[in-house]
Protein backbone atom coordinates (compact mmCIF):
# COMPACT_ATOMS: atom_id res chain seq x y z
CA UNK A 1 0.00 0.00 0.00
CA UNK A 2 1.58 3.65 -1.26
CA UNK A 3 2.08 5.81 1.98
CA UNK A 4 1.93 9.59 1.78
CA UNK A 5 2.06 12.41 3.90
CA UNK A 6 -1.18 14.65 4.16
CA UNK A 7 -0.92 17.91 5.89
CA UNK A 8 -4.49 18.55 6.78
CA UNK A 9 -4.62 19.79 10.49
CA UNK A 10 -0.96 21.25 10.35
CA UNK A 11 -1.52 23.64 7.10
CA UNK A 12 -1.42 26.92 8.93
CA UNK A 13 1.08 25.63 11.02
CA UNK A 14 3.24 24.30 7.74
CA UNK A 15 2.87 27.76 6.27
CA UNK A 16 4.00 30.00 8.70
CA UNK A 17 6.91 28.00 10.15
CA UNK A 18 8.05 27.44 6.07
CA UNK A 19 7.00 30.37 4.06
CA UNK A 20 6.41 33.18 6.80
CA UNK A 21 10.83 32.46 7.77
CA UNK A 22 14.05 33.47 6.66
CA UNK A 23 14.38 29.72 5.82
CA UNK A 24 11.26 30.37 3.68
CA UNK A 25 12.57 33.55 2.08
CA UNK A 26 15.72 31.37 0.78
CA UNK A 27 13.65 28.44 -0.47
CA UNK A 28 11.77 31.15 -3.01
CA UNK A 29 14.61 32.60 -3.83
CA UNK A 30 16.68 29.69 -4.68
CA UNK A 31 14.02 28.06 -6.42
CA UNK A 32 12.72 31.74 -7.90
CA UNK A 33 16.03 32.33 -9.85
CA UNK A 34 16.01 28.85 -10.94
CA UNK A 35 12.48 28.49 -12.36
CA UNK A 36 13.32 32.15 -14.06
CA UNK A 37 16.20 30.66 -15.84
CA UNK A 38 14.94 27.47 -16.77
CA UNK A 39 11.48 29.95 -18.42
CA UNK A 40 14.26 32.44 -20.09
CA UNK A 41 15.21 29.37 -22.18
CA UNK A 42 12.02 28.67 -23.22
CA UNK A 43 10.26 29.45 -26.37
CA UNK A 44 7.67 32.02 -25.47
CA UNK A 45 4.04 31.17 -24.52
CA UNK A 46 1.86 30.06 -22.00
CA UNK A 47 3.09 26.94 -20.57
CA UNK A 48 1.11 23.86 -18.80
CA UNK A 49 2.25 23.30 -15.50
CA UNK A 50 1.75 21.08 -12.82
CA UNK A 51 2.02 21.69 -9.40
CA UNK A 52 2.08 18.18 -7.79
CA UNK A 53 1.89 18.12 -4.22
CA UNK A 54 2.26 22.27 -3.95
CA UNK A 55 0.49 22.45 -1.20
CA UNK A 56 -0.80 26.59 -1.34
CA UNK A 57 1.08 27.33 -4.32
CA UNK A 58 3.47 30.00 -3.43
CA UNK A 59 5.50 29.52 -6.73
CA UNK A 60 2.62 28.08 -9.62
CA UNK A 61 0.75 31.64 -8.29
CA UNK A 62 3.86 33.69 -9.39
CA UNK A 63 3.77 31.67 -12.62
CA UNK A 64 0.20 32.03 -13.11
CA UNK A 65 0.35 35.77 -13.19
CA UNK A 66 2.88 35.49 -15.75
CA UNK A 67 0.37 34.03 -18.33
CA UNK A 68 0.79 30.53 -17.56
CA UNK A 69 -1.94 28.03 -16.97
CA UNK A 70 -1.55 25.38 -13.41
CA UNK A 71 -2.73 22.32 -12.31
CA UNK A 72 -2.40 22.45 -8.73
CA UNK A 73 -2.75 18.82 -7.23
CA UNK A 74 -2.67 18.26 -3.43
CA UNK A 75 -3.58 15.63 -0.62
CA UNK A 76 -4.61 18.36 1.33
CA UNK A 77 -8.14 19.62 1.59
CA UNK A 78 -7.05 22.75 3.86
CA UNK A 79 -3.98 23.23 1.26
CA UNK A 80 -6.43 23.41 -1.43
CA UNK A 81 -8.29 25.95 0.21
CA UNK A 82 -5.85 28.02 1.38
CA UNK A 83 -5.02 27.93 -2.56
CA UNK A 84 -8.54 28.69 -3.47
CA UNK A 85 -8.64 31.28 -1.63
CA UNK A 86 -4.66 33.14 -2.53
CA UNK A 87 -5.87 32.32 -6.46
CA UNK A 88 -9.22 34.18 -5.65
CA UNK A 89 -7.70 37.26 -4.11
CA UNK A 90 -5.16 37.79 -6.97
CA UNK A 91 -8.15 36.99 -9.92
CA UNK A 92 -6.46 34.10 -11.03
CA UNK A 93 -9.59 31.96 -10.80
CA UNK A 94 -8.83 31.32 -14.87
CA UNK A 95 -5.80 29.76 -14.65
CA UNK A 96 -6.23 27.69 -12.21
CA UNK A 97 -7.58 24.23 -11.77
CA UNK A 98 -7.60 21.83 -8.22
CA UNK A 99 -7.27 18.19 -7.36
CA UNK A 100 -7.71 16.93 -4.17
CA UNK A 101 -5.77 13.43 -4.09
CA UNK A 102 -2.26 11.88 -4.80
CA UNK A 103 -0.38 12.34 -7.15
CA UNK A 104 -0.11 8.90 -7.90
CA UNK A 105 -3.56 8.73 -9.11
CA UNK A 106 -3.24 11.39 -12.11
CA UNK A 107 -3.20 10.06 -15.13
CA UNK A 108 -2.17 11.89 -18.51
CA UNK A 109 -4.79 9.89 -20.23
CA UNK A 110 -7.24 11.96 -18.33
CA UNK A 111 -4.90 15.46 -17.92
CA UNK A 112 -2.64 15.38 -21.27
CA UNK A 113 0.59 16.18 -20.63
CA UNK A 114 2.58 18.95 -19.30
CA UNK A 115 5.63 21.34 -20.22
CA UNK A 116 6.85 21.90 -16.83
CA UNK A 117 6.03 20.13 -13.52
CA UNK A 118 7.10 21.50 -10.01
CA UNK A 119 7.38 18.84 -7.13
CA UNK A 120 8.71 20.73 -4.65
CA UNK A 121 9.23 18.97 -0.90
CA UNK A 122 7.08 16.00 -1.49
CA UNK A 123 9.95 13.13 -2.50
CA UNK A 124 10.66 12.77 1.48
CA UNK A 125 6.89 12.63 2.32
CA UNK A 126 6.35 9.41 -0.08
CA UNK A 127 7.33 5.80 0.80
CA UNK A 128 7.75 4.32 -2.87
CA UNK A 129 9.82 7.32 -4.35
CA UNK A 130 10.75 5.91 -7.42
CA UNK A 131 7.14 5.03 -7.96
CA UNK A 132 6.18 8.40 -7.51
CA UNK A 133 8.87 9.91 -9.72
CA UNK A 134 7.77 7.24 -12.56
CA UNK A 135 4.02 8.77 -12.36
CA UNK A 136 5.91 12.09 -13.04
CA UNK A 137 7.42 10.91 -16.07
CA UNK A 138 4.17 9.89 -17.61
CA UNK A 139 2.73 13.28 -17.22
CA UNK A 140 5.53 14.97 -18.59
CA UNK A 141 5.57 16.05 -22.11
CA UNK A 142 8.72 14.91 -24.70
CA UNK A 143 11.24 17.73 -23.67
CA UNK A 144 9.01 18.58 -20.87
CA UNK A 145 10.85 20.24 -17.31
CA UNK A 146 10.92 18.81 -14.28
CA UNK A 147 11.56 21.08 -11.06
CA UNK A 148 12.38 18.73 -8.50
CA UNK A 149 13.30 19.82 -5.12
CA UNK A 150 14.12 17.01 -2.22
CA UNK A 151 14.92 17.16 1.78
CA UNK A 152 18.96 15.66 1.64
CA UNK A 153 19.60 12.74 3.59
CA UNK A 154 23.43 14.07 3.31
CA UNK A 155 22.95 17.64 4.29
CA UNK A 156 20.61 16.37 7.59
CA UNK A 157 23.61 13.69 8.35
CA UNK A 158 26.10 16.30 8.09
CA UNK A 159 23.82 18.71 10.19
CA UNK A 160 23.66 15.87 12.99
CA UNK A 161 27.69 15.26 12.43
CA UNK A 162 28.42 19.27 13.67
CA UNK A 163 25.84 19.86 15.81
CA UNK A 164 27.17 16.22 18.31
CA UNK A 165 24.09 14.39 17.73
CA UNK A 166 25.69 11.49 17.22
CA UNK A 167 22.87 9.27 18.88
CA UNK A 168 20.61 10.70 16.16
CA UNK A 169 23.38 9.32 13.46
CA UNK A 170 23.68 5.97 15.11
CA UNK A 171 20.15 5.73 15.01
CA UNK A 172 20.62 6.12 11.21
CA UNK A 173 18.71 9.40 12.05
CA UNK A 174 15.95 8.16 13.14
CA UNK A 175 14.01 10.14 15.90
CA UNK A 176 13.02 8.46 18.89
CA UNK A 177 10.31 10.45 18.98
CA UNK A 178 8.19 11.47 15.51
CA UNK A 179 8.28 15.08 15.53
CA UNK A 180 5.23 16.04 13.19
CA UNK A 181 7.01 18.35 10.26
CA UNK A 182 9.91 16.00 9.95
CA UNK A 183 10.03 14.08 6.41
CA UNK A 184 9.71 10.19 7.06
CA UNK A 185 11.88 9.57 4.16
CA UNK A 186 14.85 11.89 3.67
CA UNK A 187 16.73 11.50 0.25
CA UNK A 188 20.21 10.23 -0.83
CA UNK A 189 20.88 12.42 -3.59
CA UNK A 190 22.58 10.19 -5.87
CA UNK A 191 20.06 7.37 -5.48
CA UNK A 192 17.66 10.02 -6.84
CA UNK A 193 20.20 11.46 -9.55
CA UNK A 194 19.88 7.28 -10.79
CA UNK A 195 16.37 7.21 -11.02
CA UNK A 196 16.16 9.93 -12.98
CA UNK A 197 18.50 8.94 -15.22
CA UNK A 198 16.85 5.33 -15.60
CA UNK A 199 14.05 7.30 -16.68
CA UNK A 200 15.66 8.92 -19.34
CA UNK A 201 15.91 12.82 -17.83
CA UNK A 202 19.23 14.76 -18.55
CA UNK A 203 19.75 17.25 -15.29
CA UNK A 204 20.27 20.72 -16.35
CA UNK A 205 20.74 22.37 -13.11
CA UNK A 206 21.17 21.81 -9.21
CA UNK A 207 20.86 24.10 -6.42
CA UNK A 208 21.67 23.49 -2.26
CA UNK A 209 18.65 25.15 -0.70
CA UNK A 210 19.81 26.54 2.95
CA UNK A 211 23.03 25.61 2.36
CA UNK A 212 24.44 28.53 5.03
CA UNK A 213 21.43 29.19 7.05
CA UNK A 214 21.44 26.06 9.32
CA UNK A 215 24.98 25.84 10.33
CA UNK A 216 25.02 29.35 11.50
CA UNK A 217 26.76 29.46 14.74
CA UNK A 218 25.68 32.66 15.52
CA UNK A 219 21.67 32.20 14.77
CA UNK A 220 20.36 35.40 15.64
CA UNK A 221 22.03 36.94 12.19
CA UNK A 222 18.48 34.96 10.45
CA UNK A 223 17.16 38.12 12.20
CA UNK A 224 19.64 40.62 12.36
CA UNK A 225 20.25 40.21 8.65
CA UNK A 226 18.13 38.17 6.85
CA UNK A 227 18.98 40.33 3.68
CA UNK A 228 22.58 39.73 3.23
CA UNK A 229 22.21 36.11 4.19
CA UNK A 230 19.53 35.46 1.16
CA UNK A 231 22.02 37.03 -0.97
CA UNK A 232 24.84 34.98 0.25
CA UNK A 233 22.70 31.50 -0.25
CA UNK A 234 22.06 32.60 -3.93
CA UNK A 235 25.79 33.44 -4.19
CA UNK A 236 27.10 30.00 -2.72
CA UNK A 237 23.65 27.63 -4.31
CA UNK A 238 25.67 26.06 -7.08
CA UNK A 239 29.25 26.04 -5.82
CA UNK A 240 29.90 22.61 -4.87
CA UNK A 241 30.73 21.37 -2.08
CA UNK A 242 27.75 24.06 -0.83
CA UNK A 243 25.05 22.31 -3.34
CA UNK A 244 24.75 18.93 -1.70
CA UNK A 245 25.32 20.71 2.33
CA UNK A 246 21.88 21.85 1.46
CA UNK A 247 18.99 21.10 3.52
CA UNK A 248 17.25 20.58 0.41
CA UNK A 249 18.30 20.01 -3.27
CA UNK A 250 16.41 21.78 -6.23
CA UNK A 251 17.01 19.79 -9.63
CA UNK A 252 16.77 21.00 -13.16
CA UNK A 253 15.86 17.67 -15.33
CA UNK A 254 14.26 17.79 -18.83
CA UNK A 255 12.77 14.85 -20.27
CA UNK A 256 15.03 13.54 -23.64
CA UNK A 257 13.72 10.02 -24.55
CA UNK A 258 15.28 8.91 -27.73
CA UNK A 259 13.46 5.65 -29.98
CA UNK A 260 15.86 3.18 -29.49
CA UNK A 261 17.83 1.91 -32.61
CA UNK A 262 17.23 0.01 -35.42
Amino acid sequence: MQRNTSFDGKSRTFANNIYGTTKGRIRLAVLGRDLDELLARRSPGSLRILDAGGGFGPLSQGLAARGHRVVLCDLSAEMLDLARAQVTEKGLDDRFDFIHGPIQSLSAQKLGRFDLILCHAVLEWVEDQAGLLATLDTLLADNGELSLMFYNRDGLLFHSLVMGNFDYVHADLVKKRRQKLTPAWPCRPEQVYRWLAELGFAITGRSGVRVIHDYLVEREVRQRCPDELVAMELAHARREPFVHLGRYIHVLAQKSHFPPPE
